[in-house]
Order: C-alpha cells, then sequence, then structure tokens
C-alpha cells in the first residue's frame, strides 16, 4: 500500500483537540472493541458502515472508511455496486456524495473502470413466482396512488437492479437493511430483512449489525427498528 495514500479525513489527534473523551471511546469503543467482534467480519461490517454513511450522507467518514472496506476484501466492484444500489434506497445525491470521495481513493489506489462492473450484465435469475407475487401486491395496495412508483419498483428495482451479479444477494440485502436502519426507515425493514435472510443472512450477523449501527447510525435509530427486527426473527424458525 502507498503510505502517501490519504485515508482519513480526521485523526484521533484531531478529535482529541476537541473532546479527549470522544476520542478515548472512539479509540476503545469502535476501534478496539466494536470492529473486533466475532458477530461480523470486517467486510460485513465495512459493508454495513459504508451503506450507513451513504444513507445519512456523512462524507466526512467516508474516506476513511472506504479505505478500510477495501482493505478488508471489499472488491472495487461491489464498493461501486453499493453506491448504484444505494442512489434508489438512499437518494440520488447521497449516492453522488460517496463518488466524490471514492474518485478519490480509486485514483489514489489506481483503480480503473476496467474493475468495475458493467452497466449490462447477464442478470441473475429471477424467482417468478415470488416477483409476480410482490408486484401485485403493490400494484394493488399503491397503483392507483402511485402508478409510476409502481412501475419503477417492479421494471428498474426488482426485474434489474436486484438481478445484478457484482454484488451477492444476500450482501445486496445486508446493504439495504444497514441502510434503512441508518436512515430511520424501521417501517420498511421487515421486507428486506426477512428477503436478507431467504437471501442468507443469518439472525446472528443481522443482530450483530444492529451492534454495530447503534454507534454509526446512533441509538434512536436501532431501538427504532428492534421491534421490527424483534417480530422477524419470532416469525422465522430457527
Amino acid at each position: 500500500m502507498n503510505a502517501n495514500i490519504r485515508r482519513s479525513a480526521m485523526t484521533l489527534e484531531d478529535i482529541r483537540a476537541v473532546s479527549p473523551t470522544l476520542e478515548n471511546y472512539t479509540r476503545n469503543s469502535i476501534q478496539e472493541w466494536l470492529w473486533k467482534r466475532p458477530g461480523l467480519p470486517a467486510r460485513d461490517r465495512s459493508i454495513v458502515t459504508a451503506s450507513a454513511l451513504i444513507a445519512r450522507n456523512q462524507t466526512i467518514g467516508m474516506l476513511h472508511y472506504f479505505n478500510i472496506a477495501l482493505d478488508s476484501n471489499v472488491t472495487p466492484g461491489e464498493l461501486s455496486e453499493i453506491i448504484t444500489h444505494l442512489a434508489f434506497y438512499s437518494g440520488w445525491l447521497n449516492a453522488l456524495g460517496a463518488v466524490a470521495i471514492v474518485k478519490e481513493i480509486f485514483a489514489q489506489r489506481g483503480i480503473g473502470t476496467d474493475r468495475l462492473p458493467p452497466v449490462s450484465p447477464e442478470l441473475l435469475p429471477l424467482d417468478e413466482a415470488a416477483e409476480a407475487e410482490r408486484a401485485s401486491r403493490v400494484q394493488q395496495d399503491f397503483g392507483q396512488v402511485a402508478p409510476g412508483v409502481a412501475q419503477y419498483t417492479t421494471e428498474l428495482l426488482f426485474r434489474e437492479l436486484w438481478l445484478r451479479p457484482a454484488l451477492a444477494p444476500r450482501d445486496r440485502s445486508l446493504v439495504t437493511v444497514s441502510a434503512l436502519v441508518a436512515a430511520g426507515q424501521a417501517a420498511q425493514v421487515a421486507y428486506h430483512l426477512n428477503r436478507a435472510m431467504d437471501n442468507g443472512l443469518t439472525k446472528a450477523e443481522a443482530s450483530e449489525a444492529l451492534t454495530h449501527l447503534a454507534f454509526y447510525a446512533g441509538w434512536p435509530n436501532v431501538f427504532s427498528a428492534l421491534p421490527v427486527v424483534k417480530g422477524v426473527f419470532e416469525k422465522r424458525p430457527g
């Protein structure tokens, strides 16, 4: 790794100059404890953290944590795809805020577009029955209220975005759930957490993701999601 690569917008010394207590918590609770908990590997923690930062448009943390993600075996293509995915789930400008940071990181690391996902890949197989049921439910509930939303939800999200192969379905679900919790969108968590677990995310991993998000999205957002998560856990076997 090139020692001249800029890896953080803020150092522990910067934090200590304003709040020695916050610097102590950052060093001990975040770096020495949270990131070393065994419930999630560093790669998954990086995915959760990156998703939370993008969802909350917290660009000050992106340089540091996107570098950690790439050092933790999140590929450039996966990071690119996370940003693309969250354009739909967190808003276009939040995604563009991340683009500005990642462009610098990719340039520093010599990562070119040849290492990024193609615009039109061969898509993953579609579960036709499950998708037909989902689309029918959305159309019945909201098709008359916002037909454009219903149309694009089917055509762009579930028949295209979710089938892009550059991000595994389990990881794409982890990105979505993390972003929803971080943005305080608890009402959307049940559907996507169930989908995440159908895609291979375990209860233990989901639980640990919430612990991680408490630090990066704040305790209130996590506690708002906990009743929804509890309900999902109780209805699923195992």
